[in-house]
């Protein structure tokens, strides 16, 4: 059984949680619920996301299950909390319990002030790799999905948490199974408009 615990706050990016919450609970459910998926806020109550989303935790950071994997999503919240030493505190906890800690865009800000991501090679969303870099003690890597540094998983931004969500589940339960997952949700990516855009755009 894999526990995943998904961090939301107020100003969280939604898919940056709902798009590898998906990808948590199709794998549960192609493994006969074998799985569990929780949400987890500081306080009770509904939270209100980066794009006006309202969401219920089912969870705070006191009354949680032990969890396999930490996940923390990006958005402008993450600005805030940054500066939270309460979910900082919590974040270096749990990550040094958990067997993956990963995070989605800007959530990779939050893993470095919190100390997981320190030192390590990270994945964040392009437009703020430069602000993240010049943290310092952390390297950014660009043009790349997400970024595997031992149990440190990151990825780009919004979007590219799915592709993150779906190696871990590879990881954890085989790539065959990775790819039921895939196929279930039908996440086969071919945006629209690709094909009048400039090369490297």
């Amino acid at each position: 059984m894999t526990t995943y615990g998904l961090l939301i706050f107020d100003g969280a990016e939604e898919l940056d949680f709902a798009g590898p919450w998906e990808v948590f609970t199709a794998s549960s459910m192609l493994r006969d619920q074998a799985d569990t998926a929780v949400l987890i806020a500081e306080q009770p109550g509904a939270v209100r996301c980066n794009k006006g989303m309202r969401v219920l935790p089912d969870h705070t950071l006191e009354d949680h299950p032990a969890l396999d994997v930490l996940l923390v999503p990006g958005g402008n919240g993450t600005r805030r909390e940054v500066s939270n030493p309460v979910l900082m505190e919590w974040i270096r906890e749990t990550a040094a319990t958990t067997s993956w800690t990963t995070a989605v865009c800007t959530g990779a800000l939050l893993l470095h002030e919190a100390g997981p991501a320190r030192g390590r090679r990270v994945a964040t969303h392009c437009l703020f790799e430069d602000t993240l870099e010049a943290r310092g003690d952390i390297t950014v890597v660009r043009d790349t999905r997400y970024v595997v540094d031992g149990s440190l998983v990151t990825s780009q931004g919004v979007s590219a948490g799915i592709d993150m969500a779906l190696w871990l589940v590879g990881r954890l339960h085989g790539r065959d199974h990775a790819r039921a997952v895939r196929r279930y949700i039908q996440y086969e990516p071919a945006p629209p408009y690709l094909a009048d855009e400039p090369l490297g755009a």
